[in-house]
């Protein structure tokens, strides 16, 4: 591989989410899921060196650790000999916030594990690439296909192709909400709602009824984010708003674009300084 090839990683959003339990690490939720048009852009390149070299480039490239999810993906692939000797430089271009929600992160992983294994740098399994994604975190899995997804129960993917399109405004205030500590705090666990899922539940009337159970937590701490969702509901007519995984993103949701595009104007005039940007399920 010669030549230096891009790649789209997509946002995720949770379009609901119920924590149901606890193992004795992590939390059981089951989420409905879909993917955005809004993307990271990753390049990569195979390279001659002794050591991978991994830079982060773009709006929300600041403050990224060097223990991140593709230099863990990188050590596990190496721990187990996996890429032989070969070395890449990858370069990503952060247009996804990170402590959004979103899934920056975990999705960059992703979509890297699902190129080397689609260009024969690896050769894995379905298996061996849920266990993989696990060791990085819970929610990477969910980046290997980047569709409509419904999480259920003991962690049971279904995939669903060719739902309505629909419009989002994704908002993210000048503050990160920190997953760790949102989970940290959820005492009550809900019962589950998605064990027959079914299509029908990428429908926005439908998903109007549902929440995000970790809501009322974010809320509880960063008090903004209340006021951010009342001032969009209250503003050109969305389906519903919600706070997307343990936040501080939050996203209205609109049938039409133009809604949408009214809502993003009338956004910005009142919060200057904040992050907002339209986009559409893909």
């Amino acid at each position: 591989m010669k030549k230096q090839i891009k790649i789209k990683s997509y946002a995720k959003l949770n379009l609901a989410l119920n924590v149901i339990g606890k193992t004795t690490s992590l939390h059981q939720i089951e989420s409905i899921i879909v993917f955005v048009s809004l993307h990271d852009e990753i390049f990569i390149k195979k390279i001659k060196s002794k050591f991978h070299n991994i830079i982060f480039i773009g709006k929300f490239s600041r403050n990224i650790s060097k223990n991140n999810t593709v230099s863990r993906l990188l050590k596990i692939l190496e721990k187990k000999n996996l890429l032989k000797n070969d070395k890449f430089k990858i370069t990503i271009n952060k247009k996804i916030p990170n402590k959004a929600g979103s899934g920056g992160g975990s999705m960059n992983e992703a979509n890297i594990l699902k190129f080397f294994v689609k260009k024969n740098f690896i050769k894995i399994d379905k298996d061996e690439i849920e266990q993989i994604s696990k060791q990085i975190g819970s929610d990477v899995i969910l980046g290997i296909n980047s569709t409509n997804t419904i999480l259920g129960k003991k962690n049971k993917i279904k995939y669903y192709n060719n739902c309505k399109k629909f419009y989002t405004l994704i908002v993210k205030p000048n503050f990160g909400c920190s997953t760790k500590e949102v989970y940290s705090k959820v005492r009550k666990f809900g019962k589950p709602k998605l064990n027959k899922p079914s299509k029908k539940m990428f429908n926005l009337d439908y998903l109007k009824k549902m929440d995000n159970s970790l809501e009322a937590i974010a809320f509880s701490k960063y008090t903004k984010l209340k006021k951010i969702k009342f001032f969009l509901e209250n503003i050109s007519k969305p389906v519903f708003v919600r706070m997307t995984g343990s936040g501080s993103a939050m996203v209205a949701y609109f049938k039409t674009k133009q809604r949408c595009d009214n809502a993003k104007k009338q956004f910005v005039k009142k919060y200057r300084n904040y992050w907002c940007i339209t986009s559409k399920t893909i």
